[in-house]
């Protein structure tokens, strides 16, 4: 009789899994977001809870868990319940550099998160200030090279996205420029005060002040112009063949996650994605909507996490 016993016992595991994750979700989901309120990371986040709630009936709720260039946050859902209801909404830092830049991190997000979907691809924008008279990146290597000891660029945080973007094009273009990291957004307020000389920033953190002609656009750090800049030409373009880096977002779930649970939220993301309206909107502040299936997002993030080990090494930035 142990045979039967068990096979039924199995059977009505593996029925109770599966009802579950059709139900799915029956109670609210938890959306960590690894950086502050109001950043471009929460914007995209939000704006997926709102749809995904409406899609699920169930509220999808944000928590903002900022803290250590968002290992703080990531690590809390690395360490949730494998159980589809605390998600989270990551960027390029934490997955693909932060492994590299922090030595001290106790878990790999490559390895204990696993991908659901990406969101978007949002470009960074080098952007100067209208006093310096510089309209393209070869004005503004020129400008370096002629003012030694002069010019200083922002970020957002040491081995951010900003910050090695700015390395990456001072090195490649044979000029000095001191690096000065700031805590997210307020690395913006130096530039437009002049302070600072130029900065690789978000799309949609700038775009108002672009508009606006408090800051000029030289060039987009994409392989390919932004929908959302398309008169601005990419930084390969003005003559540094391969330089690519910019910002992405997407969602993960901890690593053990059901299969069936991955699959249905990325189907609703790529549903959300889709929609037209969402596209436009994404589009006019800065981000160029993405979408795919859970392995293709993978793929693309460990070729983001070997491409920025390389960067974050000879730009030789460390965080203990």
């Amino acid at each position: 009789m142990w045979l039967p016993r068990t096979a039924l016992a199995c059977a009505a595991l593996a029925l109770s899994t599966a009802a579950s994750a059709e139900a799915y979700p029956v109670r609210p989901v938890k959306i960590i977001v690894a950086f502050t309120a109001g950043g471009t990371t929460d914007i995209m986040a939000r704006t997926l809870a709102q749809r995904l709630t409406e899609r699920f009936g169930q509220p999808f709720v944000i928590e903002n868990k900022p803290g250590a260039g968002g290992n703080i946050g990531t690590e809390m859902a690395v360490r949730s319940p494998a159980d589809g209801y605390t998600l989270i909404v990551n960027s390029v830092g934490p997955m693909a550099v932060n492994p590299t830049l922090y030595k001290s991190l106790t878990y790999d997000p490559l390895t204990e998160l696993v991908p659901i979907a990406q969101i978007s691809d949002v470009p960074n924008v080098l952007v100067v200030h209208p006093s310096l008279g510089v309209k393209s990146v070869q004005q503004l290597v020129a400008y370096g090279k002629a003012n030694p000891g002069k010019v200083n660029y922002s970020s957002t945080g040491i081995g951010t996205s900003s910050h090695l973007s700015g390395y990456m094009l001072a090195s490649r273009g044979g000029f000095e420029a001191a690096h000065v990291p700031y805590k997210g957004a307020e690395a913006v307020k130096d530039l437009l005060a002049g302070r600072i000389q130029f900065m690789f920033a978000t799309i949609p953190s700038v775009i108002a002040h672009i508009k606006a002609g408090n800051l000029i656009a030289i060039a987009v750090s994409s392989k390919a112009r932004s929908r959302s800049m398309p008169d601005v030409p990419t930084v390969e373009e003005s003559g540094f063949p391969g330089f690519e880096a910019g910002s992405w977002f997407g969602l993960f779930a901890s690593r053990g996650t059901p299969a069936a649970i991955i699959a249905e939220l990325n189907r609703a993301t790529n549903e959300f994605i889709a929609e037209r309206n969402v596209q436009t909107r994404m589009i006019e502040e800065g981000a160029d909507p993405v979408g795919g299936t859970p392995g293709e997002f993978g793929a693309f993030v460990r070729r983001e996490f070997e491409k920025w080990r390389t960067v974050v090494r000879e730009s030789g930035a460390s965080v203990d």
